[in-house]
């Protein structure tokens, strides 16, 4: 097969109920010495447990987990096919921080001219993998990062480093999380077992001091061992020794980013390197699928055969992966991803806080990007509620322009939105200052890692015990993600006591249109709207004193 460019079209043990002893962490044997990556410089390839192997020729519908497997890779297996079992887990080194200045870009209107033909750009620049010491361009340290290959492109893998069980240990050499597994037994059929350690071991190599944190798990299923023994087995790690290869290698820079072009015309794959490049792409291929994290898009090569002659990959595009807290407003980059918003913010902003625990799990998070949940315009999507309760807008960039659009008029109908052809959703931004009472409510079948039957956000300002604004956006009850308009006008001007909030979560009830389906019942749904502002009520009756529970507490 030919390079993207000449493809590109014209126009992924035994079971004891014992429970594990905590171990002495010993020093892992790694059985692939990681060795200094040679590429051409015209070869997508990817370095896997310390080894290159070429990509050359993988077409854009490619999964990463089937990419493996077809190296004889099979520790990775196929779950569900959605991201949402885990089996397929692996690990991919990532920069930390991988966050950067807005201020370093220049405006929209200094974009490259539109006459640019997108077919002349060089098929595959490889900088070093490795970046001087001194450098002050250099990234800084990495982290391991796991992620669910069966909904990455292996495409988009390329100049990367990653990481399977295999790469990890063998059973005459176990990684320290292999073998606190396997004495606690903590396996049974095997089939999740190479997921759980991917994670794990993610988990281990991330150097908290605050012990393991069993949420690194929470995107994993095991369905015959039972977890108290996998828990108990993450709680017996202890700390990577001097001696453990993957964890030195946190101590460099990741690969850098890099243009990529591989595939053919079955399915061709073209990573951007900046947003004038996406959007030279954009134009020449105007039905290309734009993938960022792949989360949702993998869902439809999966289970829906999904096979568009181009894929442009924006997932490292510096530009959209800047993070700015300024005065009046906090600017998102539509790049980055769940996970890393979470570790940006830390808090200040209380509804992303709310929000980020219940959107999915770790292992999505990881990969799933703000800009790309917001695109797919789906009427369950758990952020777009929590960003209209905040009053956020979207900024749009195109060759010829940059506009900043109101997130309640970004989308227009089901899984549709205002953006034009030729557009990608550059940032999110997000006034300041931010209401006081915020919350926000998910309804599904489970609490964590489900799809919402009813999403509610809402934040509330109260001043002299009178609501002085209010704004809720709803999720599962319309077409499209919501403001609560109607329920809005109710509270503004009203002292914020319960009898009022009563009045306006009956106005609450009548928002929207749901329907009765396989989540939920309309009925339900309506019920739930009315409930949620009473609750809201309910931990804050006296705002900027503790709630109720937590004077109890």
């Amino acid at each position: 097969m030919g390079s993207v460019d000449e493809a590109l079209p014209a126009g992924v043990g035994a079971h004891t109920t014992t429970p594990v002893t905590p171990v002495t962490p010993v020093t892992p044997v790694t059985p692939v010495t990681p060795v200094t990556p040679t590429r051409t410089a015209t070869t997508a390839a990817v370095t896997v447990n310390g080894r290159t192997v070429s990509l050359e020729g993988t077409t854009a519908h490619t999964s990463a987990l089937d990419w493996l497997r077809e190296q004889g890779l099979t520790g990775a297996k196929e779950g569900c096919a959605e991201g949402e079992c885990g089996a397929c887990a692996v690990l991919v080194l990532r920069p930390v921080p991988d966050l950067v200045r807005a201020d370093e870009f220049l405006p929209a209107n200094d974009l490259p001219p539109k006459d640019l033909p997108a077919n002349d750009l060089p098929p595959n620049d490889l900088p070093p993998n490795d970046l001087p010491a001194n450098d002050p361009t250099a990234p800084g340290r990495s982290q391991w990062t796991a992620v669910t290959s069966c909904l990455v492109p292996a495409a988009s893998l390329d100049g990367q480093e990653i990481l399977t069980s295999e790469g990890l240990g063998t059973p005459d050499a176990l990684h320290p999380v292999q073998r606190v597994m396997a004495l606690g037994g903590a396996s049974q059929c095997g089939y999740c077992t190479p997921g759980f350690v991917c994670s794990m071991a993610a988990e281990y190599y991330r150097g908290s001091t605050d012990g393991f944190d069993l949420e690194a798990l929470a995107g994993n299923l095991c369905r015959c061992t039972g977890y108290r023994a996998i828990r108990d087995a993450a709680f017996a790690l202890g700390e990577p020794s001097e001696q453990d290869v993957w964890a030195a290698r946190r101590d460099r820079p990741a690969p850098a980013l890099r243009r990529t072009r591989t595939g053919s015309r079955g399915g061709a794959y073209a990573r951007a390197t900046s947003v004038a490049e996406a959007l030279e792409l954009l134009e020449a291929h105007e039905d290309a699928v734009v993938v960022a994290g792949g989360t949702d898009w993998g869902v439809e090569v999966n289970l829906r055969a999904a096979r568009p002659s181009v894929v442009i990959g924006i997932d490292r595009v510096p530009e959209l992966r800047t993070l700015r807290v300024g005065a009046e407003m906090i600017e998102l980059g539509a790049g980055l991803t769940f996970s890393e918003i979470e570790a940006a913010l830390a808090g200040r902003v209380p509804l992303l806080a709310d929000l980020v625990p219940q959107f999915a799990s770790r292992l999505i998070r990881n990969s799933a990007t703000l800009g790309g949940n917001l695109a797919t315009a789906s009427p369950v999507g758990d952020a777009a509620p929590v960003l209209l309760a905040l009053e956020a807008s979207v900024v749009l960039i195109s060759r010829e322009s940059e506009r900043e659009l109101p997130l309640a008029e970004f989308f227009t109908g089901y899984r549709q939105t205002a953006k034009r052809p030729g557009e990608l959703i550059r940032a999110v931004r997000i006034p300041v200052p931010l209401s006081t009472v915020t919350g926000f409510q998910k309804i599904a079948k489970r609490r964590f890692d489900d799809i919402s039957s009813v999403a509610v956000a809402a934040a509330v300002e109260v001043a002299d015990g009178v609501v002085t604004r209010a704004c809720i956006g709803l999720g599962g009850v319309a077409e499209t993600c919501i403001r609560a308009r109607s329920t809005e006008a109710a509270l503004e001007g009203q002292p914020w006591e319960r009898d009022t909030v009563a009045v306006a979560a009956t106005v609450l009830r009548a928002e929207g249109t749901p329907l009765d389906d396989h989540r939920a019942s309309a009925a339900y749904r309506t019920a739930m709207l009315g409930t949620s502002l009473l609750r809201l009520h309910a931990d804050h009756p006296h705002p900027g004193q503790p709630a109720a529970a937590e004077v109890t507490r």
